[in-house]
């Protein structure tokens, strides 16, 4: 067994802890729509797409010293944030992606969230459909397996993960008429209540966990090629410089372990999954996002998921979640190994996303 020791700063939290401080929480002020109305003007005058926009082609004056004291609270701080009152109501939904995107671009740099290329997911529940759209398979026992991409489309729950990318942003447009709750925690406090009571399953964290690409760029959407070749091994767990990272995301394990020539998971690796699960639960707290509420969630530093929620259109509380994921330009090292997954692991270079396939 090694010698690691607890994890310390302000990324170290509990959910009880987190409920009573305000460090997380900034207030939209009432001089940024002038702003955003301003740059939005801009690009549509420009004939731009908000794909298009650049940092550049969206000036926003007076808000850069909120957004870089964000960009900071996320990677130095406690790693999670929340921007209240963005006024969604005031743009429709072209509009309001074009502001989204553009205030992106003065916090960090979008990246890929999928092979086709996409840039912002409109995070809805899609129907029946999505695993034939965005990736499903089989199980040994012969259920439907479903990618994490299309998961993400269903109005089911979402398991505690992280996504890949340095900062995901969630910019709440619409709520359900019941559940879509947002669940969030510390991947340091979890380090450090495992260390306390089961140091043995810590270390089974840092050793390799195969994930499969599914979904992502190596395989169809039946999974027809998870295979060895299109599956990497990653910690769960790493800490560099000082610096500590997690990626984790269950659905990608269990993808892997449906591939026959992929290493299967030794039975301590199996318990620290369960141990992981259990604590992110015992530590987590719960975010309920208000029309307007921008919610951004440094990933090295925290896991993410959600309660299944019901839709009631008729009434507009049908869920929809406006999803960009940013590489910071104030981001961590991460330690050798992680570039079979990021690409870079060096402070301050752009990386992460999903790696577009040429065809």
């Amino acid at each position: 067994m090694t010698n690691r020791t607890p994890l310390t700063g302000p990324s170290v939290w509990t959910g009880d802890e987190i409920k009573n401080s305000k460090r997380w929480i900034r207030d939209f002020p009432a001089s940024g729509t002038a702003a955003l109305d301003t740059a939005l003007a801009a690009v549509n005058k420009a004939g731009l797409e908000w794909s298009q926009i650049t940092r550049k082609d969206f000036p926003l004056s007076g808000l850069d010293g909120l957004l870089a004291d964000i960009a900071d609270e996320l990677e130095n701080g406690v790693g999670i944030m929340k921007l209240r009152g963005f006024p969604v109501d005031r743009y429709d939904e072209n509009d309001l992606r074009k502001i989204y995107f553009g205030l992106g671009t003065h916090l960090g740099t979008p990246v890929f969230q999928n092979r086709s290329g996409e840039l912002m997911r409109a995070i809805r529940d899609e129907g029946a459909h999505v695993g034939r759209t965005y990736g499903q398979t089989k199980d040994q026992k012969g259920t439907t397996f479903l990618s994490s991409y299309a998961r993400t489309l269903t109005n089911g729950g979402l398991r505690f993960h992280t996504d890949r990318t340095d900062v995901v942003g969630l910019l709440c447009v619409r709520q359900a008429m019941k559940g879509g709750v947002s669940t969030l925690a510390s991947t340091p406090a979890i380090h450090n209540a495992i260390l306390a009571k089961r140091p043995d399953l810590l270390d089974a964290l840092f050793t390799d966990y195969w994930r499969s690409r599914f979904g992502e760029e190596g395989t169809g959407k039946d999974g027809s090629s998870t295979t060895k070749e299109t599956a990497y091994p990653l910690p769960i767990f790493g800490v560099r410089d000082g610096k500590f990272t997690s990626h984790y995301s269950l659905t990608f394990i269990e993808a892997a372990q449906l591939a026959p020539d992929v290493p299967k998971l030794t039975a301590a690796q199996k318990e620290a999954i369960d141990v992981l699960m259990a604590t992110a639960q015992e530590l987590c707290f719960e975010m309920t996002l208000e029309p307007g509420d921008l919610q951004l969630i440094n990933s090295h530093v925290t896991y993410h998921g959600r309660t299944p929620f019901e839709d009631e259109a008729s009434s507009g509380h049908d869920r929809l979640l406006l999803r960009i994921w940013l590489t910071m330009a104030n981001n961590r090292p991460l330690p050798q190994g992680h570039e079979i997954l990021w690409r870079s692991i060096e402070a301050g270079q752009p990386r992460g996303g999903i790696q577009q396939i040429a065809i």
